[in-house]
């Protein structure tokens, strides 16, 4: 009651303020009549900022349930290593310990999930089918800059639609191992080295302390493995198994699924 009636005062101060006539609404308008379309879009613009949408009284809030995960790419001299967790949160519930967090977009490209699964499974796997058609048509494989790109176009096209994706795009072109960040902003980074989720910042420690552009693969899959594993153990919406992919000349090659418990009880783990 109270909460409507001041709603009211509040529309018609707007309308005093801004000599707001409701009725030009129903006026038609002809092709050439710009200048008193724009003159009305104006006034309504004004009026969707100064009046933003308000809930219906007694409505049920939306359930904004927190997410968690972890997941790596970084970039070296004998291609990319791109590691993640497999632990799907939903709040302090954990809905799932088997996801797949690495897409594998073709046979040269990988994508990653982070934010919504949802929303990073089905825009990924448009990803796959628009680098086919791509491929089609160029008659030559995408490159990994391309295949970034296409996706962040998609992204930024929705943003403020309630997208939430926080995507690492991998692969090997022909201009050599290629990494770029994606999100559901549009926005689009190229870098040797990201981590995206609630458990980025433990696995960054590791990373930072022991990444080397020249290491070996051995090194580089020890790194990878090592630092999911520490984020794993500090945070809580990240856990599960530890997948592992290399990205080299060739393709791809997944190379490990470990269980998180495995690495904490035997070769990471703190000893009693």
């Amino acid at each position: 009651g109270n909460q409507f009636l001041e709603e009211i005062e509040i529309l018609e101060s707007i309308r005093a303020v801004m000599d707001f006539d409701a009725d030009i609404l129903d006026q038609e308008f002809t092709l050439g009549d710009d200048k008193q379309f724009d003159e009305v879009q104006k006034e309504l613009d004004l009026c969707n900022q100064l009046m933003p949408v308000a809930p219906a009284p007694g409505a049920i809030p939306a359930l904004n349930l927190k997410k968690g995960t972890t997941t790596l790419a970084f970039r070296f001299a004998k291609g990319i290593i791109v590691c993640v967790d497999s632990r799907a949160s939903s709040g302090q519930y954990v809905a799932s310990s088997t996801v797949q967090k690495v897409i594998e977009i073709n046979d040269r490209l990988l994508g990653t999930m982070a934010g919504g699964a949802a929303d990073c499974q089905f825009w990924e796997r448009v990803l796959g089918r628009e680098c086919r058609l791509w491929e089609l048509r160029n008659k030559h494989k995408i490159t990994v800059s391309a295949a970034s790109k296409i996706l962040a176009n998609i992204t930024y096209s929705y943003r403020g639609r309630g997208l939430s994706m926080g995507t690492m795009v991998a692969g090997w072109d022909k201009h050599g191992p290629n990494l770029f960040y994606v999100d559901s902003e549009g926005t689009r980074l190229n870098s040797n080295l990201f981590s995206v989720g609630s458990g980025s910042i433990y696995a960054y420690g590791v990373l930072d302390q022991g990444y080397d552009w020249e290491m070996s693969v051995e090194d580089a899959i020890d790194l990878g493995r090592r630092a999911i594993y520490h984020a794993t153990h500090r945070d809580a919406g990240s856990g599960g198994w530890i997948n592992l992919y290399h990205v080299h000349e060739n393709g791809w090659t997944k190379i490990s699924r470990d269980d998180c418990n495995d690495l904490h009880w035997g070769p990471y783990g703190r000893k009693p």
